[in-house]
């Protein structure tokens, strides 16, 4: 469906769109927050170098960051859902504006707090946590004073913070280079149309059935990486050697371990990852070799990964079927979780379809205050939209249980485990489908499926995380990061995870310097742990019983009351231990057995 063809938002018939009350239910209320807000920005200084003084100060100033913060979410929460629903709607875009100065401001007023927090003597902040009246707060405090080994003087934080707009520098120039000035030309798709090739439509021509346009897109799409590696080499190395500064500032014994430390992760837990993924290579390879057969190839080549390994299986599925079919799947989890989710997909918890200017993709947004909205673009033709339904599903749950059964500083989980309870339903849902696959062929289309997910969550964002550990590390011992240099750690990569079968196109090398995420160091590994830590957790609530299903749910409500690996090896899964990746990757080669039989 083109853009041309979509409804208006206004159009949307009301019962198809979230229903955002729950947060406002007009837009004076918002204002009216707005302008309260704004009026309290001023009383942050009535707290500058007082927060030392005694417990009942710094209670009182907390509470009021806390309540301020509350407020400031509700309204940046409405305001981003408003933007979403049509982004040519000017009013909506002014909200979100209004919002973003207000935040701006606050933090700027805010800002002397956290600093003056890790200024205060000691002893005397042992005595204030000590003091009943600080319950609420000892743990926040406590994350806050772990930094303190790693915060330098007032003189030299001004300084760093300073260096933030240029420290940017290298990622806006990758960014500028890579989203505006990199251009691809046109190419023809397998039915002869000629379209423009970009990062959005080389996904879709990976996918094409002919093996001709997969590789004319491949070769076309590197070409311009080509021509601008030397640029992309130098942006890079650049973003890796300012982590590799502000480790070295704040006395951290790597980047590595500057980048787990806000999570409280022990480095051990990202170097298990890779040494757990690299002992399962040969089962990696194994899937690569049965695809190749399967697709009657004498060779294989990136460019052939993606493609379906079966193509025509065509599922049907009406909103109304999906929320049925996900429930039915996720009935494991009792009757309160489904009774609530099946309340806010049949009720207006979710924004279902497209419409004219409406955000692309797919989110879940949930607030203390506010129902966990979703925002789909469901298309009842595309089977991936029932497990993106139900992934959204698990995060908007997720919010809900944290909600309920934390205070508000502890509530919003954290990055690290955000993506278990999403992708924990997509296994459920994943298992259900398969047990009730109409026919072998449908199964292995389901295997497949989860194959492929499994692939590109755990193994491809391991070796990633493995290329940010090991270009950091020559960073750190003082070898040089160029164009040679980086695309021989890619290869060496490239080789290990696809194995000795798999034939590496010289291009491949180069999407060392295309990926985004490398510009954010050592983030990609959490999508591992979570893919793992999800199938050990689904496993375990399949088989169990009553105690591993409310060891789960209470993992669920758990929201940021304890470090990310304390949720979850209360949950029954230990994440210091490379078990639950050889758990996942054994599932991985189970079901690529299975495969080779049915197809």
């Amino acid at each position: 469906m083109s853009n041309a063809t979509l409804p208006q938002r206004q159009e949307v018939a009301p019962s198809d769109t979230w229903d955002l009350s729950s947060l406002y239910s007009e837009i004076a209320q918002w204002e009216a927050d707005f302008q309260k807000l704004d009026g309290l920005i001023p009383r942050f200084e009535t707290y500058r170098g007082r927060l030392g003084e005694s417990v009942a100060t710094l209670v009182e100033a907390l509470d009021f960051d806390s309540d301020f913060d509350r407020i400031a979410e509700r309204l940046g929460t409405y305001a981003f859902l408003k933007t979403t629903e049509d982004q040519g709607n000017s009013d909506f875009q002014a909200l979100k504006s209004r919002y973003q100065n207000l935040s701006m401001r606050a933090g700027q007023a805010a800002s002397f707090m956290r600093p003056e927090l890790l200024a205060i003597d000691e002893a005397k902040m042992s005595a204030f946590l000590a003091d009943p009246q600080v319950k609420l707060y000892r743990l926040q405090l406590e994350r806050v004073l772990r930094f303190r080994p790693h915060t330098l003087s007032d003189r030299e934080e001004r300084l760093l913070a300073m260096q933030g707009e240029m420290a940017a520098g290298v990622g806006n120039a990758f960014r500028q280079l890579n989203d505006a000035d990199l251009k691809f030309g046109q190419i023809a798709d397998h039915q002869g149309r000629s379209i423009e090739l970009s990062h959005s439509t080389f996904g879709q021509l990976l996918i094409s059935p002919s093996r001709d346009v997969r590789t004319a897109a491949f070769g076309q799409y590197y070409e311009q990486f080509a021509n601008h590696e030397n640029t992309l080499a130098a942006t890079l190395g650049g973003s890796i050697h300012r982590d590799v500064y502000y480790a070295k500032a704040r006395e951290y014994a790597s980047s590595l371990e500057a980048s787990l430390f806000p999570d409280n992760v022990p480095v051990a837990v990202y170097d298990n990852l890779i040494s757990a993924v690299r002992g399962s290579l040969p089962a990696v390879h194994h899937y690569f070799e049965v695809r190749r057969r399967k697709m009657g190839l004498a060779d294989l080549h990136h460019y052939d990964t993606y493609v379906p390994i079966l193509s025509g299986i065509q599922k049907h599925h009406t909103w109304d079927q999906a929320v049925d079919v996900i429930l039915a799947a996720l009935q494991p989890l009792g009757a309160e979780y489904c009774g609530v989710l099946a309340e806010g997909l049949r009720g207006r918890w979710a924004d279902r379809y497209p419409n004219r200017g409406k955000q692309s993709g797919a989110f879940s947004c949930g607030s203390f205050d506010g129902d966990p909205y979703i925002m789909m673009n469901f298309k009842e033709e595309v089977l991936n939209d029932v497990f993106t339904l139900a992934h959204e599903a698990g995060h908007s749950m997720h919010s809900w249980y944290s909600a309920r059964s934390q205070p508000f500083p502890y509530y919003n989980y954290t990055i690290f485990v955000a993506e278990v309870a999403s992708t924990f339903n997509e296994q459920l849902l994943g298992e259900y489908l398969m047990n009730h696959a109409a026919d072998d062929s449908e199964r292995a289309y389901l295997i497949n499926n989860e194959l492929d997910s499994i692939r590109a969550t755990l193994v491809r964002q391991t070796m990633f995380a493995e290329f940010e550990k090991r270009t950091h590390e020559m960073a750190e011992a003082g070898e040089p990061l160029t164009v040679q240099s980086i695309r021989a750690v890619y290869r060496e990569l490239l080789d290990a995870y696809f194995g000795p079968q798999f034939v590496i196109d010289p291009q491949l090398e180069l999407e060392c310097f295309r990926i985004p995420h490398f510009y954010r160091a050592f983030y990609v590994y959490k999508y591992a742990t979570g893919l793992s830590a999800a199938v050990a957790l689904g496993q375990r609530v399949l088989t169990g019983g009553e105690a591993e299903l409310q060891a789960y749910l209470g993992f669920l409500a758990g929201g940021c009351s304890q470090d990310p690996l304390d949720l979850l090896r209360g949950a029954g899964v230990d994440m210091t231990s490379p078990e639950p990746v050889r758990t996942t990757l054994a599932r991985f080669e189970t079901l690529t057995r299975e495969l080779d039989q049915l197809i």
